[in-house]
């Protein structure tokens, strides 16, 4: 049967990602979205430099899938969150951390900050626990009332996979905007619930067949990347269990497995880094040390 060639991009590539919501032409999008999905109003956004260094040069980097400030001096960071990550919170703090210590000023100062939001669109459950609610919300809290304690941090998770709602059940803009971001891919047409003006112009810019032959094959590559990333987290579960209960036989299956999803996490990540993907996305997808990873990337045949 002939391969049928999909109508729009999917928004969990890099290139689908960066297209629709990381390029100075297309900001409108990330505007209406953030508005929507934080009740704030935001006016205009300036793209920031995505790298961040430590205090220190031996300090860790954090790098950002997007990192903006709007009018008012706000920092969002919004990140694309494929696969799950045993410590995503702890990396919540210490990447909002990073827009915080830069707003320390030199001499005199009373440690007025702007706020800071964090926000992770993940294509996975964070809390499986709770099958009705999607998105969090998170601040800090007084926690004997039940009260924010403090209104200038705020984290916001969007756990795209437990929205099922159809195109006839759609309510609201921002509900218009997940279904968007779970289903452009699988679209073969416009849908007539999608009118919104914003929308309709989303879909010109997610067309594939409207790009140039260089911009598709960049696409094609970043699809690529992702259905092995994919296919990569499905088959380091998969075997990395298989291997950890051969080896439970032998030296115990508590231990046996964890020995068993080490050696899996390696070959996997190796695997990776053969198949281009990052450092960065290697390190999240098998939760090995940056430092094993790059420990493979120096042991890798030069090209």
């Amino acid at each position: 049967m002939p391969i049928i060639a999909k109508r729009f991009i999917n928004p969990f590539t890099d290139f689908g990602f960066k297209k629709i919501f990381g390029e100075e032409n297309n900001k409108e999008f990330l505007i209406d979205f953030l508005n929507e999905l934080l009740g704030v109003e935001i006016v205009n956004l300036t793209y920031l430099k995505t790298e961040k260094l430590g205090l220190a040069e031996i300090d860790r980097r954090a790098i950002y899938d997007l990192y903006c400030e709007n009018e008012a001096g706000e920092k969002f960071i919004v990140e694309l969150q494929r696969a799950k990550q045993e410590n995503f919170k702890d990396r919540s703090i210490y990447y909002a951390s990073f827009p915080i210590q830069e707003q320390a000023k030199r001499g005199k100062w009373n440690y007025e900050l702007k706020a800071v939001y964090f926000v992770a669109i993940m294509d996975f459950s964070f809390d499986t626990t709770d099958t009705e609610n999607f998105v969090h919300y998170v601040q800090l809290m007084e926690t004997r009332r039940k009260e924010v304690f403090y209104d200038k941090l705020f984290f916001t998770y969007i756990e795209i996979e437990k929205f099922y709602k159809e195109l006839h059940e759609l309510e609201t803009h921002f509900e218009k905007w997940l279904y968007l971001l779970k289903n452009l891919a699988a679209l073969d047409d416009i849908p007539v619930e999608l009118d919104d003006e914003t929308f309709q112009r989303l879909f010109k810019v997610a067309e594939i067949a409207k790009y140039n032959p260089r911009q598709r094959q960049n696409y094609r590559n970043s699809e690529k990347n992702y259905n092995d990333y994919i296919l990569s987290l499905d088959t380091y579960f998969s075997d990395g269990y298989k291997e950890g209960v051969k080896e439970g036989i032998e030296k115990g299956l508590q231990e046996g497995i964890k020995e068993g999803q080490y050696q899996k996490a390696l070959q996997t990540a190796e695997k990776c880094l053969l198949k281009g993907l990052t450092v960065e996305e290697t390190v999240e997808l098998t939760e090995l040390p940056i430092a094993v990873i790059q420990e493979i990337v120096d042991k890798l045949p030069k090209s």
